[in-house]
């Protein structure tokens, strides 16, 4: 594999100290495109380190690729996640880093799927969600009967990516981690509801998620719906079983490349 060198914590963001990683290689030039990888972790939890794999991989392959950390709930709640991935989009859209300021898109798994997407709907940038977080307000609301709860079986501070909530449907914390990201604020759900955001102006997505996992299938066939709607092209690919985000990486890697390839042309 091509060399691939890291930038550590660069400072995209100075009023709240946000940091990114920068990883380029020598297949890098000022015609490549860049792509921004958006960790998972339910908008509580997760870290820019986790995504080195797949920004090594992404580097190598001629992309001049960034990893940031957003801020997290509870302590900043929606849409502070989001505005932060807005800012580092726009930090990047306007550096002085070599490569083709036109060509940006995004990936992210889990709530990094949501927070990438997001970025598709509002700048019109080809986005790639694994098992990103879609179905908010009005999967709570058709799910009262459902009291949240954390997931207190697993330590994500001590997992790798792949290994967290691989054993299908959880509802409890799903619902619980939907409504940490809004302090159980109904009205505030249904604004981080990104369905809403979709237009005529949104970029090409291509979605991936399990079939039976923590992340309802749900979420993607309403985007879907919304997004063929508005005259925006999407790609889903439904997994068997119930692997989650990155757990089903290597299943989705080659045509995530093949999007970022079409898309970026």
């Amino acid at each position: 594999m091509t060399d691939v060198q890291v930038t550590k914590d660069v400072i995209y963001d100075t009023v709240h100290q946000q940091p990114t990683d920068i990883y380029t290689s020598e297949a890098v030039t000022e015609k490549s495109p860049a792509i921004i990888i958006i960790h998972g972790g339910g908008w509580f939890r997760g870290d820019k380190s986790k995504e080195n794999d797949l920004a090594e991989i992404l580097a190598a392959k001629g992309y001049f690729t960034i990893v940031p950390n957003y801020r997290l709930a509870p302590k900043d709640l929606f849409p502070a996640s989001r505005d932060d991935i807005e800012s580092v989009f726009t930090w990047l859209k306007n550096s002085a880093y070599p490569f083709d300021h036109s060509k940006i898109a995004a990936v992210g798994a889990s709530a990094g799927g949501n927070l990438s997407v997001e970025l598709a709907l509002k700048f019109g940038i080809p986005a790639v969600s694994w098992s990103g977080i879609f179905d908010l307000y009005d999967w709570v609301s058709k799910h009262p009967d459902v009291v949240a709860e954390p997931d207190t079986k697993q330590d994500a501070t001590k997992l790798a990516s792949a290994q967290i909530d691989q054993d299908g449907a959880h509802d409890a914390f799903y619902k619980w981690f939907v409504l940490n990201y809004v302090d159980g604020n109904m009205d505030q759900l249904k604004e981080a509801d990104p369905i809403q955001r979709v237009s005529r102006h949104s970029g090409p997505i291509y979605f991936a998620n399990s079939l039976n996992e923590l992340v309802p299938i749900s979420g993607v066939q309403k985007m879907q719906a919304e997004l063929s709607a508005a005259g925006i092209a999407s790609i889903a690919q439904f997994i068997p079983g119930s692997r989650h985000g990155k757990a089903y990486q290597a299943d989705v890697l080659n045509n995530t490349l093949d999007f970022f390839t079409k898309n970026l042309q």
